[in-house]
């Protein structure tokens, strides 16, 4: 249904690059149910991923997804600007339309997951048993706090324009915006070790501060192809934290819970960039563009440290020892060994 929303908000997109004077006031539109509906559709992605994938895998299954995810940040805006340039808005827009009728077509397809035999019904009084859940899991709490602490003091994507400016390298503002998705690229497709650690909330944290490490090297750094390297480490040490991150909430929550935490999640994910672009976009007009991207990750550092500090719940997560994913995986050992398991 949420491929069907967004293909029939594609349809508008069309529509209005044929027209005489297209409205701008669409496009805001369009962007916010765009959000919307990927607030719906991405917990419920989230939720499928720990039905269908076995225990010890969902590392590896978050490694594939994410190199689908960065592989279309890095191919889809290139494609789309030559089609732009080449054929024109309405074109694009089409064969935007085209990708969400099959996308829409493939996902009929897809088996039912029925919930689980104990699920209760949607309601505001689940949302809120979700978040008391959180609540108690300090370990969850957590990867959501370094992942918001993170991208608020490290993620100067707003200002990327200004700091090409600064460094003399206009010419390098497509790769720096696609420097972060090519590092986490790499550590997707070499992420087979990533199996053999067990210590996941010590690698969320790790990963949080190389990246805010790599973000005050690249705004320190008067080189744009030191900038650019910087910036692919930040993208692959993001990436190493956000398998752990996944890999632990994967591991850990209950199925009838596990919508209800993604949406969670996806609360984090959505604001921390957001502020942090709020943040790196007034530092640098106190301030100055350079001093904003080191400052950031500096402070992004030192926030993780605290926070590794305070959370020793988080620090002592062990996959082999923790009661919830104990927990989760003699539930998912006895529902395949069930012979009326779906």
């Amino acid at each position: 249904l949420t491929e069907l929303g967004l293909g029939l908000l594609t349809v508008l997109l069309l529509v209005n690059s044929l027209l005489p004077h297209p409205m701008l006031w669409l496009l805001y539109v369009v962007a916010g149910l765009t959000s919307a509906l990927a607030g719906i559709q991405q917990p419920a992605l989230d939720a499928l991923m720990a039905r269908i994938v076995p225990h010890d895998q969902l590392t590896a299954a978050a490694a594939l997804n994410s190199i689908r995810w960065q592989l279309s940040a890095i191919v889809g805006p290139s494609v789309a600007g030559l089609i732009v340039a080449f054929a024109g808005l309405p074109v694009a827009y089409g064969l935007d339309l085209l990708t969400f009728v099959v996308s829409t077509l493939l996902a009929v397809r897809l088996a039912a997951a029925p919930p689980a035999h104990d699920a209760e019904r949607p309601s505001l009084a689940g949302i809120w048993a979700g978040a008391r859940y959180a609540w108690q899991r300090k370990e969850l709490l957590g990867t959501y706090a370094v992942d918001m602490v993170a991208m608020f003091f490290a993620y100067p994507n707003a200002i990327f324009p200004f700091l090409a400016d600064d460094l003399d390298a206009t010419w390098a503002l497509g790769l720096m915006y696609a420097a972060g998705s090519v590092g986490s690229v790499l550590v997707s497709l070499t992420s087979g070790w990533t199996s053999r650690v067990y210590r996941h909330g010590r690698m969320v944290a790790a990963g949080a501060a190389l990246w805010g490490l790599a973000m005050a090297a690249a705004g320190a750094l008067p080189n744009i192809w030191l900038v650019l390297l910087c910036l692919a480490v930040a993208g692959g040490a993001d990436m190493i934290s956000g398998l752990f991150r996944s890999t632990l909430w994967n591991q850990t929550i209950p199925d009838e819970l596990r919508g209800r935490l993604a949406g969670i999640e996806l609360l984090s994910y959505m604001t921390g960039p957001q502020l942090g672009q709020v943040r790196a976009g007034s530092m640098a007009a106190l301030t100055s563009v350079r001093t904003s991207v080191w400052s950031g990750g500096v402070a992004c550092v030192a926030a993780v440290g605290l926070l590794a500090a305070s959370l020793p719940k988080l620090m002592a997560y062990d996959s082999r020892t923790n009661p919830h994913a104990l927990k989760m995986r003699a539930a998912r050992e006895a529902r395949e060994a069930s012979p009326t398991a779906p």
